[in-house]
């Protein structure tokens, strides 16, 4: 089977993403902590996310409205401004945090990259990603770059037959089965799932184990062996 192209999540799949979002969610949670407890606290950001998403997509800013209305309808309204401002801080801290490579990510691509067409598909905010790209240094080996709002099988299909020759000779790898490996199995192509350490609950989904076109691996490292097997 001949594979053309070969893309690549960004968050938590080629650089950390995830332990910011943890760390920013420990902080609200001590912030709040004589409105909610913390698994309640929990249960109720994660709710007000998944109902934001449609209105603020994916990323840091949409998380840092959540966890504002969050604040808001665990106080009662209650919530004190000095709070707010707080929760406010701690999302810009987001928005400049530090990128840290992840392991294999710059070797694997480069390796790749003489004989495939090397595409980045992530979600979320276009600045924020655009500044993660930059200081990744990463940038140059992309032949194509695609900030999406959400990532599904049409857009799957769309972006490969755009830069290549479609999503049935195309793979994309990433660390979110819901985002990076099952609706690339239904538009066509191959899914392999590269586990992260860290995972938000709303990526979370069963494996589809018994496709002939899924893969797992431990990391990035051993994508050049796997994709040697499929093409040979």
């Amino acid at each position: 089977m001949q594979l053309t192209a070969i893309g690549f999540d960004a968050d938590d799949t080629l650089w950390h993403n995830e332990r910011f979002f943890k760390l920013t969610q420990r902080r609200f949670t001590e912030l709040l902590r004589e409105h909610a407890e913390p698994d309640h606290l929990a249960e109720r950001l994660i709710a007000a996310e998944r109902r934001n998403i449609t209105h603020y997509g994916f990323g840091v800013k949409g998380f840092t409205l959540s966890m504002i209305e969050t604040a808001i309808e665990v106080s009662e309204g209650r919530v004190p401004a000095t709070i707010l401002s707080e929760i406010l801080a701690a999302g810009r801290e987001m928005l400049s945090h530090p990128i840290e490579l992840l392991p294999h990510a710059r070797e694997t691509i480069e390796a790749l990259s003489d004989d495939y067409r090397i595409l980045l598909v992530t979600k979320g905010d276009l600045i924020d990603q655009e500044r993660k790209l930059a200081q990744s240094g990463l940038g140059d080996l992309f032949d194509a770059v695609e900030v999406v709002s959400d990532k599904k099988p049409a857009v799957y299909a769309e972006i490969f037959a755009r830069h290549a020759e479609g999503a049935e000779h195309g793979l994309m790898a990433g660390n979110s089965l819901k985002s990076d490996v099952i609706p690339m199995i239904e538009a066509g192509g191959w899914g392999v799932h590269v586990p992260h350490e860290l995972t938000w609950a709303f990526e979370h989904a069963e494996a589809p184990s018994a496709h002939p076109r899924f893969a797992e691996l431990p990391d990035l490292g051993a994508l050049p062996d796997l994709i040697a097997k499929i093409t040979n």
